[in-house]
């Protein structure tokens, strides 16, 4: 279903919000939804089956338009992206179902616990991949276990999103980082597969859920612009010195983002 909320003072900030997501969002490899749904339930109060499904539809123009940008950058892997994309659409539509299922207050508190838990994996998984930085060429993993390993965090992604109507970014994130790939082609590729997993998750959602469009003009105002801008100044920024450095900050905004949600629940 389709609806327009009455405008509020409050939704003129969305657009410099978006803007900022929008740039970020294509910079880290996420959609942006992991932040639209906070924003939308902590801070306008939407009801969190409506947030979900507006936070999709939100993130879609920053899918699109960030990866056009990276697969013009060539930072896009498709054989990759395809392994996590067959389960992602089938978790896409499983984590539709589960959403239609449980209330506001579990749907908030199991974004904010699985926000806090992927926020210390990924501190974990930063420290042991510079450990473990010298021998990285010796550690490919074989073809069978790279399908194994897509397949998992494709699914968990698809999950994420069909659930929470976030990207679903940090298992594909996850995994993506332990196939050892470029840090470019990981943001380019994961963008992708957000993508594809988003636009399989509204339609999952489209029957149960309702689409405050009203919110969607005025997050998506900024964030495609954004979009347009990260891919570029990627390009141009030297971050193989400080990859850990980036997942470190990425780590600290979804701990945090995951305590507000859980202390701001009721």
């Amino acid at each position: 279903m389709i609806e327009f909320s009455e405008i509020q003072n409050i939704y003129f900030i969305l657009p410099l919000l978006g803007f900022i997501i929008g740039l970020f969002g294509t910079m880290v490899g996420g959609g942006g939804g992991f932040f639209f749904l906070p924003i939308l339930t902590l801070i306008i109060m939407v009801p969190a089956q409506t947030a979900v499904i507006t936070s999709l539809v939100a993130a879609l123009p920053i899918c699109i338009v960030g990866s056009l940008g990276h697969y013009r950058k060539k930072h896009i892997d498709l054989r990759v992206a395809a392994l996590f994309m067959i389960t992602g659409i089938t978790g896409a539509f499983i984590g539709a179902e589960i959403t239609s299922r449980i209330s506001d207050l579990a749907l908030k508190t199991a974004f904010g616990v699985y926000s806090v838990l992927i926020a210390l994996n990924m501190v974990f998984s930063a420290r042991k991949n510079k450990g473990e930085k010298e021998r990285e060429n010796t550690r490919i993993s074989f073809k069978s276990l790279k399908t194994v390993k897509g397949s998992f965090f494709g699914l968990a992604a698809g999950l994420i999103t069909g659930t929470f109507g976030t990207s679903g970014t940090a298992p594909v994130l996850a995994g993506l980082f332990s196939m050892r790939i470029p840090f470019r082609m990981v943001i380019g590729t994961s963008l992708l597969i957000v993508l594809v997993n988003t636009i399989f998750a509204v339609g999952a959602h489209f029957i149960v859920g309702k689409i405050d469009l009203t919110l969607v003009v005025f997050l998506t105002a900024g964030s495609a612009i954004g979009a347009v801008i990260g891919p570029r100044l990627l390009a141009k920024v030297q971050i193989d010195k400080s990859e850990s450095k980036a997942k470190y900050v990425y780590a600290i905004i979804m701990a945090a983002i995951g305590v507000l949600m859980i202390l701001g629940r009721n």
